[in-house]
């Protein structure tokens, strides 16, 4: 849409100018012109997703006009814990306005650091089970934002469409991301009582996906990818061991369809991080506080199917599900 390309250029743009004499990581000295309010934007690593994320939280920033009343600190925490630390306790001792947390991980390593400073964050899938707030209702700290909940129930009607005799899925996780826990556990309820087996495999690091991908080899009739940080960044090393073994792979969101698998029915990552940049605007103009800010969930999902991927696999999509795809 035309639209969301000028919002991405913005941001983009905006991006460009908040690089501009911060760090890439951890350590230093942000500095901070004068009159201008600090804002600290942290993602735990970097993939599409996650980036997508960030660039629709800096686009609503740009479009409330807050770029020349504000000044960005962009941190990637490259994977690491001891990383979040360090940039959380910089932002507190910084006293930043706000800090925007891209990542159920980056949102914890935030809350942990700091009470008072407003954290708005994206990308975590809920906030009640990671414990940053209560009740996503009605948020009691200094924690809200946006969920990235996507529709689990349409990815396994979605599977059941083009594979209806698919009796097991896998399922590949970082067990130590509470997110992914969470879904893991949703599509076993969702499979259960459709018959359907679910496997799940964990994995500690990117280092473990090709070995422990291939234990799905004549196990699991697909493979279904959650949001889950550690698989998104290694998705071309998991296709090839799925491709190996003819398996289709299903992903949680679009930037697994661009990066390889079969197909997603997804939420737009672009799309929950502007939500939250509104949410970020909101409590920088004096307008409202995080209290009055409840959790916020995707309004639409879309369906994107990869073709080179229905090709090399040769398996037969049903027309009524490639009427209602974006091929990618």
């Amino acid at each position: 849409m035309e639209g969301k390309k000028w919002r991405t250029l913005l941001a983009a743009g905006l991006l460009g100018a908040a690089a501009v004499g911060v760090l890439a990581g951890c350590g230093g000295s942000s500095g901070s012109s004068e009159g201008k309010m600090k804002v600290g934007v942290v993602q735990i690593v970097q993939h599409p997703a996650l980036d997508d994320a960030n660039k629709g939280f800096l686009a609503a920033l740009n479009d409330r006009g807050l770029s020349d009343k504000i000044e960005i600190d962009q941190q990637n925490a490259q994977g690491d814990q001891s990383n979040l630390r360090s940039i959380a306790n910089r932002f507190v001792s910084g006293k930043y306005a706000l800090i925007g947390a891209i990542s159920t991980p980056a949102a914890q390593a935030m809350a942990n650091a700091t009470a008072d400073i407003p954290i708005i964050c994206t990308a975590v899938t809920n906030y009640e089970t990671a414990r940053l707030m209560n009740s996503e209702a009605a948020p009691d700290g200094n924690v809200t934002g946006t969920s990235d909940r996507g529709p689990t129930e349409k990815e396994v009607a979605l599977i059941r469409e083009i594979q209806p005799d698919a009796k097991a899925i896998g399922i590949i996780y970082n067990s130590s991301e509470i997110n992914s826990v969470i879904q893991a556990r949703h599509l076993q309820e969702i499979c259960e009582p459709l018959g359907i087996t679910v496997k799940e495999l964990t994995v500690n690091s990117i280092n473990d996906i090709q070995q422990v991908a291939e234990s799905f080899a004549g196990n699991v009739d697909a493979i279904y990818v959650p949001t889950d940080n550690v698989v998104a960044s290694s998705i071309p090393t998991l296709m090839s061991v799925a491709n190996a073994n003819k398996i289709p792979v299903y992903g949680a969101e679009v930037g697994h369809v661009e990066n390889g698998v079969l197909a997603s029915e997804s939420i737009s990552y672009y799309d929950i991080g502007y939500q939250a940049g509104e949410m970020a605007a909101d409590i920088l103009e004096g307008k409202k506080t995080v209290k009055d800010l409840p959790v916020e969930t995707a309004e639409k999902s879309k369906l994107y199917i990869n073709r080179q991927e229905m090709e090399l696999l040769g398996i037969t999509i049903p027309q009524s599900v490639l009427d209602r795809a974006e091929m990618i």
